[in-house]
């Protein structure tokens, strides 16, 4: 397996990562992981030098962190990076953000999440998490130690892209393979 420096941190990556957006399931129903396989796979994943594993709060209806959490029993923790995401639609109070954190944290089996990211970044969404401080909640929980890194899943406009990147202090940005291509397409044609 390949390994990068990934962005401004020290941190040392796989070039593949493992998603847990689309878990193997039982029936069709997205919310019941079949946990056995997707153990497996993870396991497997990891076995093979994946360190970097990416899941969310809603994926598999709440059940993607907890099956994550699973897997990386066994001294699996200590082999791979976590990012996971706030999910940003949901917060209504600045309360909201620990909660869901705190949630997270207990649903992965770990006291530390690695990457953690404001989910789906778009104007409503980045308004909302502004309005319940989102900056202060980070401050906070890279302070105390649980992330170590933070950053932004992103879904909309150019101009919002700087916007929240100018407004970030240089934290740790996940941007969308789509806002870059627009972005690339703007500079060739300017």
């Amino acid at each position: 397996m390949l390994y990068r420096r990934l962005g401004r941190t020290d941190e040392k990556v796989s070039i593949l990562g493992f998603g847990t957006m689309r878990l193997p399931v039982i029936g069709g129903d997205d919310t019941r992981v079949d946990e056995e396989k997707s153990i497996e796979m993870i396991r497997y994943a990891i076995d093979s030098g994946v360190n970097y594993i990416d899941t969310a709060y809603p994926y598999h209806g709440g059940m993607s962190e907890s099956v994550l959490g699973k897997a990386l029993e066994d001294g699996y923790r200590d082999k791979v990076y976590i990012a996971t995401k706030l999910p940003s639609w949901l917060v209504a109070s600045r309360k909201d953000m620990d909660r869901y954190l705190n949630e997270q944290l207990e649903r992965l089996k770990t006291d530390s999440i690695d990457f953690y990211l404001a989910h789906a970044l778009n104007s409503d969404f980045w308004d909302l998490v502004k309005k319940h401080g989102i900056f202060d909640f980070l401050d906070s929980a890279l302070e105390d130690g649980r992330i170590k890194y933070t950053g932004f899943s992103f879904h909309d406009s150019p101009e919002l892209f700087k916007e929240i990147v100018d407004s970030t202090r240089g934290l740790y940005v996940r941007y969308s393979t789509t806002l870059w291509m627009k972005i690339s397409r703007q500079e060739k044609t300017v």
